[in-house]
C-alpha cells in the first residue's frame, strides 16, 4: 500500500496575519495595507511570506485581511489563483467579518486566528504556523517545523540574532543553554543576551508554531477573557512561556541563501526610510537579498507587458540606467537612471534623471525632472522641469521628508503644489 506523505509541511497550515495599515509608512498605506505595498520591482511584500511557504511545501493557506484589503485581495486572486483543491491544496481570503456580535473588525493577532477557528477545523491540519505579512525574508519553514516536533514544544518561535543595543526595539526572549524561553519581553530596556553570546539577543520576528489542538484551546479560553487583548505577544505566548513549553528557533538555521548571500536577510520595511533603503539595497552589485535564486523564487503576480526599452542616443539625450532594476514595459527615453529602482510601466522622459529612486508602478516623469533619494507612489504624474533631492526645506513645503532625508512623492501632494503655484 503507498504510504502516507508524512512530510511536516503537507500537514500544516500558513496562517498569514494580513491585516496591518503599516502608519509608519505614511501615504504609501493610504490606500492599501502594509503586505500589499509594492517592493522589488514587481512584487509586493505579502509574497515573500507567501513564497516561503509554497516553497516550503506548505500548500494550505488562509490570510487574514481588514485594513485597505482590496488592492491586497485583488493582488491575492490575481497572482495566487493557482492552488487546486484535488490536489488537496488551499488559499483563502479571510476578511474581519467572521464574528456573529456587532463587532467585525479583528481585535488583535489571535483573535484573527480565533474567528476562523471552523475553517481552520475544516481542513484537518496538525499544525499551524502563524506568519506576518509584512516582512522581507527567505526562510525554509520545514526546518522550523522538524525542530519544533523534535523538541515537543507547544510553541515555537521564530527569533533573529541581532546585537543587544537593538533589541530594545523587539519581543526579546530570555532563553536557557537548550533554547527553550524562559521569559518573553516586550521592548525592554536591558535586553537579555544569549547564553554564550552576551552581547546579542533573540528577537522575535512574529512567526510562531504551534500543535493546532493545543493552539485552538489557548484561542478558546482567551476569547473567554475579558482582560485579554487577544494578541499573540501580549497574551498567548506569555502564557505559554510561563506554564508550558516554548522554544526559540534561530532564523539562521532555516534561512534561504544562494551562493551570493553572505548572511541571514530579513527586513522590516515599515518605514519610509527603511523601505526605500531595502529596495535601493537590490542595486547593489551583490545585493544582500538575491532574487535571482531560482531554487526560491518570490512568487507574484505577472503582468503580461512588453520588455523595457530605452531609446535615443544623444550627448545629453541618452536612454541609459546604470546599477538600477527596470521593470518590464518601462520605457526610458533620453533619461538618466542611477542606482534606481522602477517598477512596470514607468515611463522616464528626455533630459530628466533619476538617482537613487524608487518609482511605483505606471508613474510618469516629464522631461527636465531631476529625481534623488525619493519614492514616488503608484500613478504620479511628475511635472516637466521638477526638482526633488537638492533642497530639504524646499521639498518639505509640498512633499513628505523622512528622518533620513527621502522624500515622498504622492499625486495628492504635487495637485496641492499645482494649486498653489
Amino acid at each position: 500500500m503507498p504510504q502516507p506523505n508524512r512530510r511536516l509541511t503537507s500537514q500544516t497550515m500558513a496562517f498569514v496575519l494580513a491585516g496591518g495599515r503599516g502608519s509608519r509608512l505614511k501615504e504609501l498605506t493610504d490606500t492599501r495595507a502594509k503586505p500589499a505595498v509594492y517592493f522589488g520591482g514587481k512584487t509586493r511584500i505579502i509574497d515573500f511570506a507567501l513564497s516561503n511557504a509554497l516553497n516550503s511545501g506548505i500548500r494550505k493557506m488562509a490570510i487574514a485581511t481588514q485594513y485597505k484589503a482590496h488592492s491586497l485581495i485583488r493582488h491575492i486572486q490575481r497572482g495566487w489563483g493557482f492552488f487546486r483543491a484535488e490536489r488537496n491544496e488551499y488559499l483563502d481570503i479571510l476578511p474581519a467579518s467572521q464574528q456573529h456580535d456587532d463587532e467585525n473588525w479583528y481585535r488583535g493577532t489571535a483573535d484573527a486566528v480565533a474567528q476562523n477557528i471552523d475553517i481552520i477545523d475544516s481542513y484537518n491540519v496538525k499544525y499551524l504556523i502563524v506568519l506576518a505579512g509584512d516582512h522581507i525574508y527567505k526562510m525554509d519553514y520545514e526546518v522550523m517545523l522538524e525542530q519544533h516536533v523534535a523538541t515537543g514544544a507547544d510553541v515555537t518561535i521564530g527569533c533573529l540574532t541581532v546585537p543587544r543595543a537593538e533589541a530594545t526595539a523587539f519581543g526579546v526572549m530570555q532563553v536557557d543553554a537548550t533554547g527553550q524561553i524562559t521569559d518573553f519581553l516586550e521592548k525592554p530596556q536591558q535586553p537579555p543576551g544569549i547564553p554564550g553570546d552576551p552581547d546579542h539577543a533573540l528577537a522575535s520576528m512574529g512567526i510562531y508554531v504551534f500543535d493546532w489542538a493545543l493552539l485552538r484551546d489557548l484561542l478558546l479560553k482567551d476569547a473567554a477573557d475579558p482582560n485579554s487583548s487577544r494578541d499573540f505577544g501580549h497574551d498567548i505566548i506569555p502564557q505559554v512561556v510561563k506554564s508550558g513549553k516554548a522554544m526559540a528557533h534561530r532564523f539562521a538555521e532555516s534561512c534561504v541563501k544562494s551562493g551570493l548571500e553572505t548572511e541571514p536577510y530579513w527586513r522590516d520595511v515599515g518605514t519610509i526610510d527603511a523601505f526605500w533603503q531595502a529596495n535601493i539595497d537590490l542595486t547593489d552589485f551583490v545585493p544582500k537579498l538575491d532574487l535571482y535564486d531560482n531554487q526560491w523564487p518570490i512568487w507574484t503576480y505577472a503582468e503580461i507587458v512588453p520588455p523595457a526599452k530605452f531609446i535615443h542616443d544623444e550627448d545629453d539625450r541618452r536612454g541609459s540606467a546604470i546599477s538600477s532594476l527596470v521593470s518590464g514595459n518601462c520605457i526610458v527615453s533620453g533619461a538618466e537612471v542611477r542606482q534606481s529602482l522602477l517598477f512596470t510601466g514607468v515611463r522616464a522622459h528626455s533630459y530628466s534623471s533619476l538617482d537613487g529612486a524608487v518609482v511605483l508602478p505606471y508613474v510618469q516623469v516629464g522631461r527636465h525632472a531631476e529625481l534623488r533619494r525619493c519614492v514616488i507612489d503608484r500613478g504620479v504624474q511628475i511635472p516637466e522641469g521638477l526638482v526633488v533631492g537638492q533642497d530639504p526645506a524646499e521639498d518639505a513645503k509640498w512633499f513628505r521628508v523622512s528622518e533620513g532625508g527621502v522624500v515622498l512623492i504622492t499625486q495628492a501632494m504635487l495637485d496641492k503644489r499645482a494649486a498653489a503655484m
